[in-house]
């Protein structure tokens, strides 16, 4: 039962604050930056106010901490992507299944340089 409340609560919350990330979006010039606000980035601040509610800031923080290492990875996956796509001569899917590995990659050396826990 508690679990599926937990569930319940994440559907709304995360549901408004995208629906609230859509519609800036949509009222930003130019149109481009509607795919800023798209649904990761407020899901992403739903599970943390969840995640503070639920297990304290410490827990959240490194959720946060892991959300940052993730986008950075992204990035890069999606620079190079970009830069192997600009040429026009490669398709698009098989670059983006190549550098899946890259953005794995990325996240592991993230999370060795930035999340591991000390021993």
């Amino acid at each position: 039962m508690i679990l599926s409340m937990q569930l319940l609560y994440r559907f709304i919350i995360g549901g408004l604050v995208i629906a609230l990330f859509a519609t800036a979006g949509d009222l930003l010039r130019p149109k481009s930056f509607a795919g800023i606000f798209g649904a990761a980035p407020a899901l992403a601040l739903a599970t943390l106010g969840l995640a503070v509610l639920e297990r304290g800031s410490i827990y959240a923080a490194t959720e946060a901490r892991s959300m940052m290492v993730g986008a950075a990875a992204f990035v890069l996956y999606a620079g190079v992507s970009s830069r192997l796509l600009r040429g026009g001569t490669r398709a698009a899917s098989s670059v983006t299944i190549a550098n899946l590995g890259l953005w794995l990659l990325f996240a592991f050396f993230g999370w060795l340089l930035v999340l591991r826990v000390p021993m």
